[in-house]
């Protein structure tokens, strides 16, 4: 018998995170060892009457891609996989690491090569997503490797998964509106301001954080995450127009199986001027360096997900983990007003629950990991 808990999940994620409707063309992307979900998911989308299938992802594979492709093969775009990304109304993914740090020893280079490759994909994903004619959400299936990454059992994992999800609550569709609305709260409010000034103190083997960022409201948008691109979610973003000051991230930054620790980037008009890490410095130096853009901070956020408490080394939790906020560099989200163009996403956690606070225009809304008014996101 299916564990109930896929089936809840499927549910929410085919009726309210994507609302599949009569006639959908629904693309399932998922590893093998996904099935369960795989098939909770189908069955979902069937019922709802739209038209899955199931696109197989394997990171084996991806392995032996690396290993063996040529220069040439690494920058093949497959027409196929483009074609799909023209054409789908809904796109599903189930993550699902079977092994998290399969790509460690692969030369950055490769990487950000085959990226670079497969940017016209995710920029017809942004554009179509941003149009309205696609709608999108990605989620993770609990594995082995990513219990272990984040010190946990299987169990223990499943559980930490699904309560950041809500789903233990009797109407999780219920709870996930709940928190649109207090987040909404904020989104409107910073809609009005120009400037984000971000603060933490400085501890025993950094300088903390102080960082601006501009934040225009002629063109930075607040996106509202409430759970439909990404599942669990509980962050609110906007594409920022200029950043000055440094970050020290609090958490390793984790990207393609690289965990990159003790993350310090300098900003300025916008663009990380100076980089550095305690350990693989030189994978994050590779991958600031892969394109014009990626140094180019894409994405501000404030994570608002007071049901994830703990770093679990997985960004699709870490970023969310209320009492946070990251920065991503690279590409940006051109619904968020940000048109930054990069094969490159990745966010970066900073901690503020002991002694952060942000201020918008000159006025503290949260410290200590906390918004000040009431009845916005809270614990």
């Amino acid at each position: 018998m299916r564990d109930q808990r896929l089936d809840k999940l499927a549910d929410i994620l085919v009726r309210y995170s994507t609302r599949v409707k009569k006639g959908d063309l629904v693309e399932i992307g998922a590893d093998p060892v996904a099935l369960p979900l795989v098939e909770a998911v189908y069955e979902a989308v069937l019922k709802a009457g739209g038209h899955p299938f199931w696109h197989l992802k394997s990171t084996s594979l991806a392995d032996i891609l690396y290993e063996h492709a040529s220069d040439e093969q690494l920058d093949y775009l497959n027409p196929v996989e483009m074609y799909a990304e023209e054409t789908i109304d809904v796109s599903i993914g189930l993550w699902a690491d079977l092994n998290t740090k399969a790509f460690s020893r692969v030369d950055p280079k490769r990487i950000a090569r085959r990226r670079l490759a497969n940017a016209p994909k995710m920029k017809t994903v942004l554009n179509r997503a941003a149009e309205g004619k696609m709608r999108w959400t990605g989620t993770m299936y609990p594995t082995l490797g990513s219990a272990q990454d984040a010190e946990m059992s299987l169990t223990q994992y499943e559980k930490f998964v699904f309560e950041a999800g809500l789903l233990h609550l009797p109407d999780p569709v219920a709870a996930w509106q709940q928190i649109h609305e207090r987040q909404q709260r904020v989104c409107d409010y910073l809609q009005t301001k120009h400037e984000l000034h971000y603060k933490a103190p400085a501890g025993k083997d950094h300088d903390g954080t102080d960082l601006r960022v501009n934040i225009d409201p002629e063109k930075s948008i607040w996106v509202n995450c409430s759970g439909h691109e990404n599942f669990p979610d509980g962050e609110v973003f906007c594409g920022p127009q200029g950043a000055d000051g440094h970050v020290n991230f609090t958490f390793p930054a984790v990207y393609n199986s690289r965990e990159v620790e003790g993350v310090r980037l300098q900003f300025k008009d916008g663009r990380v001027v100076d980089a550095s890490a305690k350990k693989n410095e030189e994978f994050l130096i590779a991958m600031l360096d892969q394109d014009e853009g990626a140094r180019t901070m894409g994405e501000i956020a404030i994570g608002t997900n007071y049901a994830i408490k703990e770093f679990s080394k997985n960004t699709l939790f870490d970023e969310k983990i209320g009492g946070t906020f990251h920065a991503a560099c690279g590409m940006g989200y051109p619904e968020s007003g940000s048109f930054n163009e990069s094969a490159l996403h990745w966010d970066m956690v900073c901690d503020l629950r002991e002694g952060g606070e942000i201020s918008a225009d000159g006025e503290v809304f949260h410290k200590d990991g906390k918004f000040l008014p009431k009845d916005w996101p809270c614990a």
